[in-house]
């Protein structure tokens, strides 16, 4: 079996054909969620991440887009699933002459919490011309599909909530407490509580890896996506490229939205191996809460810019079921009165189970 894309349709024309497919897939994975790997091909099994995103590395600042934890689990690959995803409009599959299938479908589960804040968070008085403070605490259910070494594809719909009930405030300064970092005391301004729910779409495709210098390989990963919902609409293309001793089957590792995508997947091996990476996108905003503010209530909010790109470059390391990254993003200005561009890095740890 292979993916392959079909017909191709407005933006917005896939993320209404979805809901039906992807609550049938979600209830299906909650009862099935052990089942056996496809017969005959060796997978690894589940793959779990930790992702811990903030302004402190490498760019030394508090503010902004200050801090991200993600965990997010993978399943095994799960037969049934390959069959959910050709109910999705651009999920397709046939089978080979041999009948063999090199598509492998997994779920995934994951939970996180984003933190966001002005630049001086010292004042306790409303910044009016900075963004606001707010919080975001989801839980999310996706479908993940790896064609090979060729193709990702990622959906994912996220639940949660904005405001005082993500504890965004409660863990920021508490942390804050207990390293001895400035006291963010302007959270009475934060965004209203508010239901968070949006849906999440990724593709990257791999081009064949080639020889570089000696010893080393390169390879290009292109990808596109877009979010839709009440924290984040956006459309996103933009570009991975990878060089390494030994490129696998691997499309970077995974980071927080709004990002380049990065899988959670990646294949054990039997000893040490490692690769750079660096990566461009570009977003157009349509809606980020976390600047416009709130949707059903008056909030503190300030004019974003709908163009919004990202530089990144980093290092993953592998040994075995083990992979380590880091990240440094670079992001240009989101917002019209913000005084210059934010640095921050992004720290992630996978294994394999």
């Amino acid at each position: 079996m292979r993916l392959y894309c079909g017909p191709q349709i407005s933006f917005a024309g896939l993320f209404m054909k979805i809901p039906n497919a992807l609550v049938v897939t979600l209830m299906a994975l909650l009862f099935t969620w052990p089942e056996a790997a496809l017969a005959g091909i060796e997978e690894p099994g589940y793959i779990c991440s930790a992702q811990f995103e903030n302004d402190m590395f490498g760019g030394g600042t508090d503010r902004h887009f200050t801090h991200g934890t993600a965990f997010n689990c993978l399943t095994k690959p799960i037969p049934w699933v390959v069959k959910a995803a050709d109910q999705l409009p651009w999920f397709t599959y046939e089978k080979t002459q041999d009948g063999k299938t090199e598509l492998q479908a997994r779920g995934s589960l994951s939970l996180g919490q984003n933190i966001y804040t002005p630049e001086d968070i010292t004042k306790k008085e409303l910044i009016e011309e900075d963004r606001p403070y707010a919080g975001w605490l989801y839980l999310g259910f996706g479908l993940v599909a790896n064609q090979g070494n060729r193709r990702f594809d990622k959906i994912e719909l996220t639940l949660g909530m904005v405001g005082p009930w993500s504890r965004a405030e409660e863990v920021q300064k508490t942390w804050h407490s207990l390293f001895g970092f400035r006291e963010p005391r302007g959270w009475d301004h934060q965004l209203d509580n508010e239901p968070a729910v949006n849906l999440f779409y990724e593709q990257a495709w791999r081009y064949d890896k080639r020889g570089f210098l000696t010893g080393l390989e390169y390879d290009l990963i292109p990808h596109f996506g877009g979010a839709l919902g009440n924290v984040f609409t956006y459309a996103a293309a933009g570009f991975t490229l990878r060089v390494g001793p030994d490129l696998q089957e691997d499309f970077g590792p995974p980071r927080i939205r709004p990002s380049l995508p990065g899988g959670g997947f990646f294949r054990n091996r039997t000893g040490f191996n490692w690769y750079l990476f660096a990566g461009v996108e570009g977003r157009a905003v349509l809606r980020n809460i976390f600047l416009d503010g709130n949707t059903f209530s008056d909030s503190h909010s300030v004019d974003k810019k709908i163009l919004v790109g990202d530089l990144q470059t980093g290092i993953a390391l592998q040994y075995r079921r083990l992979r380590i990254s880091y990240t440094q993003i670079f992001r240009t200005k989101e917002y019209d009165s913000q005084d210059r561009a934010d640095r921050f890095g992004s720290l992630s740890l996978s294994f394999q189970f």
